[in-house]
């Protein structure tokens, strides 16, 4: 695929990361262990048998990193914040090396003139709340606030938008759901509780950086998509419609309506939420921007085994179907449903099985996959849905949670024994991209 297409100039170009999958600096300066730590320690966890330790080891070599996202000529950097490495317990004292390091890192990018996006939580929760109980402990939500309060006081001036979550779906049901990540439980029960407790952890935390009074964007980023019947038979489009008011909608809805819908309620049964008075409200705090994550659609079937899509367009390495129209469909779904802030595209991108073939890496599958996604981004952006930029996902091969290194999402190759950087194709490709999108900047000298 080689069409063009043509973004407005105030169109927001950018790269993700997070802090557990590139960071490292494990214990270094203070740091506190996260429930990553610990779950990737643990034999069987991890596919590959890794864990977080050195990463990418970002906290040292940040500096390079921000210079070849300086290099790609992006506006904007997304990355996470470790809650341990500001606080180490989750609660009680501030480690102020490990403020020091963002404070570096931001200054950084202030340098380079790339805008921060921040995430306060990307999964690291800190393992002292855990040994609290996590969150299915009430009080978590509580200990976030407080952190999300102290961040936007300290840095809130210099960030461009502040994110409370990423994926909370992922926390609850991949964390308590099915134990495929930290901290490694399964339990419906506990996982329907927690995503209620996420939810109260981001509207009390809107209000602590509201109370701070910091200038940045305020909002939450949730992995969605759309759930097609693999059929016409009333028994897959009645899980469709399941499926899409259990993820989507369970989180949406609270945020922006004030209540859960009634059908995943419904479906829950006796696992729904213990929910106290007047935690909607603190739900439903107005946020100024909604981040979507895209990765694939949900192909639901309610055959034995599941009737598998048709995947036209192949697979990622991750083994999910490439279907870019999904994200038109899922876009022009949420502003016909809710009364919609600009959006972010916070993550969009796939894993590729990388080579690198005469000290250069074609991916050229991974700049196929990110031109149909941008113009299926378009699309719904010309029928009305106000979105105001794209984070590519991700700027560095790293740690892919319970994947281990063996999948690499990144645009930039990391040979994990050297801890060199090496542009693919894609990373050329997208600096190209970026500068016949805007003919009068060029990419900042790396």
């Amino acid at each position: 695929m080689t069409d063009f297409t043509q973004f407005p100039p105030s169109f927001t170009w950018g790269v993700a990361t997070s802090a557990f999958q590139i960071e490292g600096g494990a214990a270094a300066d203070g740091k506190g262990p996260s429930i990553w730590d610990t779950f990737s320690h643990t034999p069987g966890k991890v596919i590959d048998g890794s864990n977080g330790d050195v990463a990418c080891d970002h906290y040292h070599r940040y500096p390079e990193d921000v210079a070849i996202m300086a290099g790609l000529g992006v506006d904007a950097y997304r990355f996470s914040m470790a809650w341990s490495r500001v606080q180490p317990q989750g609660k009680g004292a501030w480690n102020e090396a490990g403020f020091a390091f963002y404070d570096r890192l931001l200054s950084e990018l202030e340098a380079k003139g790339i805008d921060a996006h921040v995430t306060l939580y990307h999964w690291d929760l800190p393992q002292g709340l855990q040994d609290d109980g996590g969150w299915l402990n009430r009080d978590t939500a509580y200990r976030f606030a407080d952190y999300a309060g102290e961040v936007a006081r300290r840095f809130g001036s210099r960030l461009k938008t502040i994110a409370t979550h990423n994926e909370p779906w992922c926390t609850a049901n991949l964390g308590y759901g099915n134990a495929q990540f930290a901290p490694g439980v399964a339990d419906l029960k506990q996982a329907i509780q927690v995503s209620h407790h996420l939810l109260l952890s981001h509207g009390l935390a809107m209000q602590a950086m509201r109370a701070a009074g910091s200038p940045a964007q305020l909002g939450i980023v949730l992995n969605q998509w759309t759930a097609d019947a693999a059929t016409d038979s009333a028994a897959d489009k009645a899980l469709a419609e399941f499926e899409y008011a259990r993820s989507v909608q369970w989180f949406m809805d609270p945020i922006f309506k004030g209540k859960y819908p009634e059908l995943a309620l419904q479906g829950h049964g006796d696992n729904a939420p213990v929910i106290h008075e007047n935690d909607f409200k603190d739900i439903q705090h107005k946020i100024d921007f909604l981040g979507v994550n895209y990765y694939f659609r949900a192909y639901c079937s309610a055959e034995t085994p599941p009737r598998q899509p048709e995947a036209k367009l192949g697979t990622t390495d991750m083994g999910w179907e490439i279907f870019p129209d999904g994200l038109t469909e899922l876009l022009l779904k949420l502003k016909a449903e809710y009364d919609l802030p600009p959006i972010y595209i916070t993550e969009n991108g796939m894993a590729n099985p990388d080579v690198i073939v005469d000290g250069e890496i074609p991916d050229e599958a991974r700049i196929d996959f990110v031109l149909r996604h941008l113009k299926a981004l378009n699309d719904a952006r010309l029928q009305g849905v106000d979105i105001q930029g794209y984070f590519l996902w991700s700027l560095l091969d790293n740690f892919e949670w319970n994947s281990g290194y063996a999948k690499r999402f990144g645009i930039v190759h990391v040979d994990y024994a050297t801890q060199q950087r090496t542009l693919k194709h894609s990373a050329h490709w997208y600096r190209e991209y970026l500068l016949k999108q805007r003919p009068q900047r060029t990419a900042h000298a790396a």
